[in-house]
């Protein structure tokens, strides 16, 4: 297991001085990238290597969202690999321990020049963790929304959205499909999140949002313009 600690800063908050899903997500994703240096496979081995860890799915469950000066302890850990996709757990604790936030993410390794996944070599194994899984349903790799979906957004790839990867950052989806959300249902509160990245958009792409209502929330299919997905993000109520 990897862990940091910190304290939730006011710019990772939102008006009403809680921690934004974004920027929760966003300490999860440090907390694996630190995880990375940590044990020497960090930006500048996977450069190197003409390697990278992509997550292919996401579930995130929130207990509760954590406020302005509280103290935080991010933690993580990889539980399961296979020969194509490792399963990797997250959690937010708080000052006594208890979760704020649980996650597991599916990821798979990608040979850089090609764009593919490829086999996990063995030495990627110093990853794995005798910690046991969460308790939470196993994250499938697939997610499915229902029904016809409503074009609800259409926004073009900036800068701001990329990473050190050269593709949108995977929280910038959820942070879109927030947004989306919000503006049909701003009450609407977020307990647990599904996510499926399909296809990268790059700089210059263009994204659009269709939103589909759930019996439990609202899917939102991020897709290009001739309707191919870039990920699907499903929002779902405590």
């Amino acid at each position: 297991m990897h862990s940091f600690t910190s304290t939730v800063r006011y710019s990772e908050c939102d008006q009403n001085s809680q921690l934004t899903i974004p920027a929760a997500i966003n300490y999860l994703q440090d907390c694996s990238m630190f995880h990375c240096e940590h044990v020497g496979h960090g930006l500048a081995y996977a450069r190197e290597h003409g390697i990278a860890w992509f997550a292919v799915a996401w579930q995130i469950q929130i207990v509760r969202l954590p406020r302005f000066c509280e103290p935080i302890r991010m933690c993580t850990w990889c539980n399961e690999m296979g020969s194509t996709l490792a399963r990797r757990s997250y959690t937010i604790e708080d000052a006594d321990g208890s979760f704020l936030v649980k996650a597991e993410a599916l990821c798979a390794l990608v040979n850089t020049s090609t764009g593919r996944a490829m086999r996990i070599p063995e030495d990627e194994s110093l990853f794995l963790s005798d910690e046991p899984s969460l308790d939470m349903p196993k994250t499938m790799r697939k997610v499915n929304l229902s029904g016809n979906g409503e074009r609800a957004l259409q926004l073009e790839v900036t800068e701001r959205l990329i990473d050190s990867n050269g593709h949108v950052n995977n929280v910038q989806y959820i942070a879109i499909a927030e947004d989306v959300v919000r503006a049909r249902d701003e009450a609407f509160e977020i307990g647990r999140i599904l996510v499926q990245y399909r296809v990268s958009a790059h700089l210059g792409d263009t994204i659009v949002a269709n939103l589909h209502q759930e019996d439990d929330g609202y899917g939102i299919d991020l897709a290009d313009l001739e309707g191919k997905s870039f990920a699907v993000v499903k929002l779902l109520r405590h």
